[in-house]
């Protein structure tokens, strides 16, 4: 490709929408454009890069036997409202992605369980026919209240998602790990560092998953490993080996709990701060925080963690809303306490670093404006469940080991889960005969991958401050060729032209900077675009017959023959893309 052919307008200053470093150079070289927020073109340096994505993720999943496929992105209201999760979304979050036409109600869809279920189902009569995975490449679309991060956070997004079918649980478990064996060999290809780690199943279901998570400075999630074994997971998910018990308490002192008035102060912070100004002395680590929930019974619970903690909720339960508080009053919010809840219809539960420390605790007392401190277990509340239910973080015990945990923020590249019998033994169609002649339902599993965003953490891994540092496998182009002084000078040009020749008949991709600007021009915007190898001709260079070679990532420079660079370069290029 010419350059002065190429649909492509560089950009000297960044967008004042970018938030991050890597979108700011795929809008500055070109490579996307925002239609609205959440919503972005790709243009053509940005679909060769995507599409590069797009063939590795393809040999590898064909490589372990999974099938393409293409499914609509329409698919109709009442599959959503026949798996049950029209009703797990909500009111808000599937409706906004729903649309009204001639021949019904329509579900844009963010995802394809429903849908692959009901079409594989229907294809699938005997156990004969498995275990089968099938997978497409297609666009999905999530109604993001915060759209950010340029491709990372988006309305509209190009994912491939895959599907697993299977006769049993063992067999499911075999598909899925060579779906995600398939994934790791992936994210090599892409010179990405990822981790899978234990996730929480959310939406999609499922009791086994992974989040593949690589490690980034601009990252919304986090995860811990730990620093002995192997064990990593979400946060939402990770578990805590809870503290040594050590000298069981003597039991609790007589007498009450001690009324503090805290008026206007409904969070920790501002109660330690406003018992500091009475002279008591508190830190949040002596508080019992109390999260009012639903469970996933819709139960009315409350969480006690210490009060230095954030409280993870299981899958399938969450916060009270507006509606739950004003169903029950008797449950204030920032002034909620343990105490008197038996036979009440609340639930109390507590993460089992409560039960390390009997008392006393700072908490709510059930009273506007007021907190109680001398609260102690046993003698003012009691518990009817133990768990863990303290989000995990910097410097916890391990639950696999002796090992300390550490926090590492994160971008989410992947997402895969056994989802088992979810959607299957709900949806028509779901079934098989196995070897005795039974109908029984498929086991299945989901893999997704979102190649868009996947492009954007390649580019956010990869750049340095004068552009992008394109892998090769990912690369638009793996040379960009750069004349200098063509215009005026024939050698050059018909040097550079019988390059350009011979490396397109090589089969080497190239970009072929014929512009008439200058050489600063073409040097800024070669480093922006970030190809792996800048080849440049110039006079000097004609005249002793070489061309001058430099390897982007590394800022190597070197030169080669200018009658042997082309099949030089080709038979490196290659070599790397083994």
């Amino acid at each position: 490709m010419r350059m002065s052919k190429l649909l492509l307008r560089t950009l000297r200053d960044a967008p004042a929408d970018a938030d991050v470093e890597g979108h700011a150079l795929l809008v500055r070289g070109g490579y996307v454009r925002r239609l609205v927020s959440g919503v972005y073109t790709f243009l053509p340096l940005g679909w060769r890069a995507l599409h590069k994505i797009e063939s590795i993720v393809r040999q590898e999943l064909d490589g372990v036997g999974m099938q393409e496929m293409l499914m609509p992105a329409l698919s109709p209201y009442e599959l959503w409202e026949e798996s049950g999760r029209s009703a797990f979304f909500g009111q808000d979050a599937l409706p906004a992605m729903t649309l009204q036409a001639r021949g019904g109600r329509f579900v844009l869809g963010p995802t394809h369980e429903e849908v692959c279920t009901h079409t594989v189902g229907a294809e699938i009569e005997s156990y004969r026919q498995l275990p089968l995975t099938v997978y497409q490449v297609q666009t999905k679309f999530r109604d993001e209240a915060r759209p950010r991060y340029g491709l990372l956070r988006t309305r509209e997004l190009v994912m491939c998602d895959a599907y697993s079918f299977d006769a049993d649980k063992p067999a499911m478990s075999a598909s899925y790990q060579a779906a995600v064996a398939a994934y790791l060999r992936i994210f090599g290809r892409l010179s990405l560092e990822v981790v899978p780690v234990v996730a929480q199943s959310g939406a999609i279901g499922g009791d086994v998953n992974h989040e593949f998570m690589v490690p980034s400075v601009v990252g919304e999630d986090h995860f811990v490993r730990c620093s002995t074994c192997d064990y990593a997971a979400n946060v939402e998910a990770a578990e805590t080996r809870p503290p040594d018990a050590g000298t069981p308490a003597p039991g609790a002192p007589p007498g009450s709990p001690v009324a503090h008035e805290t008026p206007g102060c409904p969070g920790i912070a501002g109660v330690v701060a406003f018992l500091a100004e009475e002279g008591e002395s508190f830190e949040a680590a002596d508080f019992l925080k109390c999260v009012a929930v639903l469970d996933a019974d819709a139960t009315p619970t409350i969480i006690l963690v210490p009060g230095d903690r954030e409280a993870r909720l299981p899958h399938g339960w969450r916060l009270f809303e507006e509606a739950d508080f004003a169903a029950h009053p008797e449950l204030i919010r920032g002034y909620i306490g343990p105490m008197g809840r038996r036979g009440t219809g609340v639930r109390v539960v507590a993460d089992v670093s409560v039960g390390g420390r009997p008392g006393p605790w700072v908490t709510g007392s059930n009273r506007v404006d007021a907190h109680v401190s001398g609260v102690w277990l046993e003698r003012d509340f009691t518990v009817d469940e133990w768990g863990s239910f303290v989000g995990a973080g910097e410097g916890d015990r391990c639950p696999s080991c002796d090992g300390t945990l550490s926090l590492v923020r994160s971008v989410e590249a992947a997402h895969t889960f056994q989802l088992g019998l979810k959607y299957s033994s709900v949806m028509t169609g779901g079934t098989f005969l196995n070897e005795e002649g039974t109908e029984v339902p498929m086991w299945m599993g989901c893999y997704g991958m979102g190649m868009s965003r996947l492009l954007a953490i390649v580019a956010e891994e990869h750049h340095d401050e004068a552009g992008l540092l394109w892998p090769l496998a990912v690369s638009p182009y793996a040379v960009h060729l750069v004349a200098l002084g063509a215009g005026r000078s024939p050698a050059v040009a018909e040097a550079t032209e019988a390059l350009y020749a011979a490396l397109s008949t090589l089969g080497v991709e190239v970009l072929y900077d014929d512009r008439d600007v200058s050489p600063g021009v073409k040097f800024a915007d070669a480093d922006l675009l970030g190809f792996p190898y800048r080849v440049l001709v110039g006079g000097k260079g004609v005249a002793r017959g070489v061309a001058e070679v430099r390897q982007r990532a590394e800022g190597s420079d070197r030169e080669l023959p200018l009658a042997e660079a082309a099949a030089l370069l080709a038979t490196e290029i290659s070599a790397q893309l083994l």
